[in-house]
């Protein structure tokens, strides 16, 4: 009898939604079916603007929230379609929502994370129980709410006499170290590693008119500028320790620009290489840091697509062997979605999902709000 969930992601590219359909019957989980959807420029334009404050906010979140949500709905219906299965067979979806703000532990200790949504929205346009605002509870609790994959990353990728690294690359990049078991270390930790894909999408865009460089083939032509290279390796977040998280709200183009005032005469295809090298480098930094003994690095996220990066990468840790998630059965972009499926599977059965090692919360807690349909 199969055991189905749908899991829905858009993440800190803000380039659109992933939509998995996930059967977790047997052994591990299997990807039924997938299905994606690029945001129209209107919304993604909306959504990095409410990154930061401006005028009314509150109005346009909310009606950028339900323009989410109905394409939410839409891809929840096509992999239904796709599958040939009825919603009356999925026992609910987890909806990520899109993260505009992520302030774990500042202003009054406790902070808070932010992503749109409207979860009733979506459980009224799909009949299906909706399981929504997964990182809330962990910042409660006085965690950073971020990374939450590093347990899925366990289930789906660990193996018990190897110590393996999950890297995903999106917006921002994260890394899940599942050690080989050691009683001296905890069995997974987790953080995120600084920008994945956000730097280096801004600026392509800014320059070419493209949302990202595909294949990484505009960065690939270009010299990397190492005092950049250096300047930009000085920020502060890169020697704090774990647990960590980041987001938009420290690695954006207010970042970026102050970043290059040293250097107004660079040409724009060398920064590029640059924000990859800058990428390459700082994934690299974490898995030499808490993972000396990887064998294998496992690259999911968008990322994994921009062949220039993942060649530094390899480069950088000549005696990992580095591979696409591909390779070990879920293609990069499906590895988030499913990783919500997963959350919302654990909501409802009132399993906890977050790990305290890798967040730094005070308790392991039952992640995410249901909205019955």
């Amino acid at each position: 009898m199969h055991e189905l969930y749908i899991g829905l992601m858009s993440g800190t590219s803000m380039d659109g939604v992933d939509a998995v359909l996930v059967d977790f019957s047997g052994s591990s989980p299997r990807v039924v079916q997938h299905a994606s959807a690029a945001f129209a420029p209107d919304l993604r334009s909306e959504f990095m603007a409410l990154n930061t404050s401006s005028t009314d906010e509150l109005h346009r979140a909310a009606l950028a929230a339900n323009e989410l949500v109905r394409l939410y709905a839409d891809l929840v219906h096509e992999v239904l379609s796709g599958s040939r299965k009825s919603k009356t067979q999925v026992l609910a979806i987890g909806a990520h929502g899109q993260t505009v703000r992520h302030r774990p532990q500042c202003f009054d200790g406790c902070g808070y994370t932010l992503q749109l949504n409207n979860p009733a929205l979506l459980a009224e346009l799909t009949g299906i129980d909706v399981v929504a605002d997964f990182r809330s509870r962990d910042v409660a609790a006085g965690g950073q709410g971020a990374p939450l994959v590093p347990a899925f990353h366990l289930e789906m990728f660990g193996r018990p006499n190897q110590t393996r690294v999950v890297l995903n690359i999106g917006g921002i990049s994260n890394v899940s170290v599942l050690r080989a078991r050691n009683p001296a270390h905890p069995t997974v930790i987790g953080f995120d590693c600084g920008p994945g894909n956000a730097l280096m999408d801004l600026w392509c865009h800014q320059h070419t008119g493209r949302n990202f460089d595909a294949g990484g083939q505009w960065g690939a032509g270009g010299q990397v500028i190492r005092p950049l290279l250096e300047h930009l390796m000085n920020d502060p977040y890169f020697s704090a320790t774990p647990p960590k998280s980041t987001g938009r709200d420290r690695f954006n183009p207010g970042w970026l620009q102050d970043k290059l005032s040293p250097y107004p005469h660079v040409q724009a295809q060398d920064v590029q290489t640059t924000l990859t090298e800058f990428t390459a480098r700082t994934c690299c930094a974490a898995v030499e840091e808490y993972a000396a003994d990887c064998e294998i690095l496992i690259v999911c996220g968008g990322g994994a697509l921009n062949t220039y990066l993942m060649d530094r990468i390899k480069s950088r840790l000549p005696t990992v062997r580095v591979e696409s998630s591909e390779a070990h059965g879920v293609p990069p972009q499906q590895v988030e979605a499913s990783a919500f499926a997963w959350l919302a599977r654990k909501a409802m059965r009132r399993e906890t999902g977050n790990l305290r090692a890798v967040t730094g919360a005070n308790s392991e807690c039952v992640l995410g709000a249901i909205y019955p349909a």
